[in-house]
């Protein structure tokens, strides 16, 4: 929200010497989030002033229309001759008044103004657009043409102005009533201790039955709304100068006197309010949810299907506005000044018959949770539907109406109609019974039931009782529900910098849980292998696991919807690491960045079969263990996992000798890192999942209370995941579920055992059928070896059908035997080996290769 400083004062009288830094100091302190202040016009300096266009005379012989013209600046220029200028523009013409910067001038961004030679003519000075002068956007796209009855000399900054400060403020979504001048206002007179000039305070004519016809059938969506009338608007009248100038530095575009009036109206209160052209509007208005399949073209030009749970603005023939969000270019409003401005730059005729001169204001409140589902669901975020989200005072709608046509009659000329429409659905303003003290336990300081009760009426609460209060909410204020929502804003209002900083106290013999530690571990480990952490979000797509091969029935697509996700695209929390560490890698590699290792540790979510609802937790005493059971029942079921993605080189290539590129053992070795630290151990076999390649996928197991448990996947990606995710070729994953690991494993500290015997190392080289794995024939040698094995290491690969036989390969192992209490003699490790050997040719066929 954009709120000028020369706005702001018009409700609160700020000393004089208050900046625009002041206000954001004190409002800051008040709780609201003040992230800049602009100053307009900081480095302007004139002579800036109002000139009239005499003469125009066309440049032949350029390649875009050159015009010199002749200016009348008054005395500003101080002979009082005509200025001569050289303009490029086409939108203005003999007699017009326009906005003229003299020599010696600086314009916003320290551009200097001096007289020069163009185009064969000596210009002094510039006829000037808005952009030049740092307004913004006013939607002419040319020079400024201001209206007939401005003074020739006067000063242009002060007229249009130029010079303000401009504050930032960021709202949060529970304070829509600070989406208004008047919202802001309210916060400024409470910091400065100051009386607020409420703009809504306005005298309201009593409903009647003279109105214009309204039929609301959706109470719900629709609790309130009123509809007034405005006849015999001049067609030609523009917005004031004053007007416009205020919904530029507000952030907006003037677009016509009635649009603009309702815009104003809307930044001042907060109460988005619609015009409608009257003579556009066929019968009754009415609000009712849409029919499914209906359509409507929105203001901007866009055709529209609608949704069963849509609100809707209709009249006999149907939708005309989407409630609360857009209207409909059925009853759109003809803007005459702007049709005029386009046929004189084009030369086009204009039909003054179609211009609108009766209009009907709309100011209604919606059901936020409505409007803020229909902009989303039609992708349509607008000023109106911004504010509805956040709640609007239900009671300002009808003195919106009234300002809004006290504005239209006084700048177009109009006649207020005496009808006015109301239609309200009855409710009970929302009343909070709170303590006197609880302010003071929440925070932790002894504020008094006097403060307590002041702060409260402050922000607009009707405050009755001693020790127990009755509060009633002001109407602005809908986010105020229960007691604890109270207590906020006295803390706030007394000074979140006032509360003292207090650490807590931990008990002792505490620190960080068994869970806590192996996850430091296990990311110490991955950097130490050369991984480089990459976090993600975990919100993904349901589209994204079918890129990733997942079977239908898969349990990895049974997700967690957010109800009110941060983007359409991503509605689901994550069940897997890999979505968002491969989008990770797909971003560096499509940087430059080819050659990639990133892991990532994170919790995953697995929605329950049942889940209840969770309650409110007490924040004066600790919850209890029954109360944090119920939360924790209430979320879903958070495993952490570990994975790690790899693309490139693993190994760069230099004058120390060739590269490596990374490839399926690199992701199976991160896994065994893991289990390292884990304490557990892991099984590698053959496996098939989802995305990895059939015949490159590790299944990684592990054996739990002597039952066996896959706890993940490593390997080669498929081809057709890379292609659906845009990854590199031969990229590699690997993901494990690491609390599975945590309960499988035993990771507390061993001392490596260090003895004064030495090793007997026995090589021995085992010929078996391709398709058999390592891991199945080192755990026959493991076991077969006895307990005089030590280690043992896989330490060749050979394949040759020659030397061979066709679907054999040779597997080297190094086996190192060692006795704590003896050096082992020749024959006892050659025993050794003999039974490793036996073991593993009746399990696998092993053949002792010769």
């Amino acid at each position: 929200m954009r709120v000028p400083l020369s706005w702001l004062r018009e409700y609160v009288d700020l000393p004089a010497t208050e900046t625009g830094r002041d206000v954001q100091a004190k409002l800051i302190s008040a709780g609201l989030e003040v992230e800049t202040v602009e100053q307009l016009g900081h480095d302007l300096k004139g002579p800036l002033v109002v000139g009239q266009v005499l003469t125009i005379e066309e440049l032949e012989g350029f390649k875009k229309p050159i015009r010199f013209c002749t200016v009348d600046v008054g005395r500003a220029n101080g002979t009082g001759e005509p200025q001569e200028i050289v303009c490029g523009a086409r939108n203005f013409a003999v007699g017009d008044k326009v906005v003229v910067v003299l020599p010696g001038a600086t314009l916003p961004g320290g551009f200097s103004i001096a007289a020069r030679k163009t185009y064969g003519k000596v210009s002094h000075g510039m006829i000037c657009s808005s952009d030049e002068l740092g307004m913004g956007d006013d939607g002419s796209k040319g020079i400024i043409v201001l209206p007939p009855e401005t003074e020739v000399g006067r000063d242009a900054i002060e007229l249009l102005e130029l010079v303000d400060e401009v504050l930032d403020i960021a709202v949060t979504a529970n304070r829509g009533d600070c989406l208004s001048i008047r919202g802001v206002a309210r916060e400024t007179a409470i910091a400065y201790g100051l009386p607020l000039r409420d703009p809504a305070l306005l005298d309201v004519p009593a409903p009647n039955a003279f109105g214009y016809p309204v039929k609301i059938s959706e109470p719900l969506g629709c609790d309130r709304f009123t509809a007034r009338t405005v006849s015999g608007l001049r067609p030609e009248a523009r917005s004031p100068i004053w007007l416009q100038r205020r919904l530029q530095k507000v952030g907006m575009r003037p677009i016509s006197l009635a649009v603009d009036v309702t815009n104003y109206v809307m930044m001042e209160l907060g109460q988005p309010l619609h015009a409608y052209d009257r003579k556009l509007v066929q019968g009754t208005i009415g609000v009712r949810r849409a029919e499914e399949g209906e359509k409507i073209v929105t203001l901007d030009g866009v055709e529209r299907k609608l949704h069963a749970e849509d609100l809707v603005i209709t009249d006999e023939r149907g939708p005309i506005g989407l409630a609360g969000v857009m209207g409909g270019a059925d009853t759109e409003i003809a803007d005459l000044p702007q049709a005029l401005d386009s046929a004189r730059a084009g030369g086009t005729p204009v039909d003054a018959e179609g211009a609108t001169t009766d209009v009907v204001i709309e100011a209604a409140h919606f059901d936020a949770v409505s409007i803020a589902r229909t902009a989303r669901r039609h992708k349509l975020s607008s000023e109106a539907s911004r504010r509805f989200e956040r709640g609007v005072d239900p009671q300002a709608a009808s003195a919106a109406a009234q300002r809004t046509v006290d504005l239209l009659v006084l700048l177009a000329g109009g006649t207020a109609d005496a009808g006015v429409t109301e239609v309200i659905a009855p409710s009970a303003p929302h009343t909070i019974t709170v303590p006197a003290d609880h302010p003071d336990r929440v925070a932790g300081v002894t504020y008094g039931r006097e403060t307590v009760v002041r702060r409260l009426q402050e922000i607009g609460c009707d405050v009755y009782g001693q020790d127990e209060l009755i509060v009633t909410v002001p109407s602005w204020r809908p986010d105020l529900l229960e007691a604890n929502d109270l207590a906020e804003e006295v803390i706030r209002l007394e000074g979140y910098e006032n509360l003292p900083s207090t650490l807590p106290k931990p008990p002792s013999g505490r620190g960080l849980t068994h869970r806590q530690r192996l996850h430091r571990r296990v990311g110490r480990a991955l950097a130490g292998a050369g991984y480089v952490e990459a976090p993600n979000y975990p919100f993904v797509s349901e589209q994204v696991f079918d890129q990733l091969g997942l079977d239908a029935d898969d349990p990895a697509r049974r997700v967690v919807r957010l109800v009110n996700p941060l983007s359409d695209e991503e509605p689901a929390l994550r069940t897997s690491l890999l979505p968002g560490l491969l989008g990770a890698l797909r971003r560096n590699d499509g940087r430059g960045s080819h050659d990639l290792a990133l892991f990532e540790t994170g919790l995953v979510f697995h929605p329950r079969a049942e889940r209840p609802v969770a309650g409110h937790v007490p924040v004066d005493r600790r919850p209890t263990d029954e109360e944090i059971a119920a939360l924790d029942a209430a979320l879903p079921e958070q495993p952490r996992h570990v994975a790690v993605v790899l693309a490139g080189a693993r190994e760069q290539a230099g004058w120390w000798g060739k590269g490596r590129p990374a490839d399926w053992a690199d992701a199976i070795e991160a896994a065994r890192a893991v289990a390292r630290e884990a304490g557990a151990g892991l099984v590698v076999r053959k496996g098939r999942y989802g995305p990895w390649h059939p015949g490159r996928c590790a299944e990684l197991v592990v054996v739990a209370d002597g039952a066996e448990q896959v706890v993940g996947h490593a390997g080669e990606l498929h081809p057709r995941v890379l292609k659906a995710l845009g990854l590199p070729g031969r990229t590699c994953a690997m993901e494990l579920d690491l609390d599975a690991l945590e309960r499988a494993g035993d990771d507390t500290p061993q001392a490596p055992g260090i003895s004064t015997f030495p090793v007997a190392t026995q090589d021995v080289a085992l010929v078996v059928d391709k398709p058999v794995p390592h891991a199945e024939v080192e755990a026959a040698l493991r076991e077969g070896a006895g307990e005089l094995l030590e280690a043992i290491r896989l330490f060749d690969v050979y394949e040759n059908a020659e030397q061979l036989g066709d679907g054999k390969k040779s597997l080297a192992y190094a086996l190192r035997f060692r006795a704590g209490d003896r050096t082992l003699t020749v024959d006892e490790a050659s025993a050794a080996r003999d039974a490793a050997v036996a073991l593993a040719a009746e399990r696998t066929g092993a053949v002792l290769r010769g």
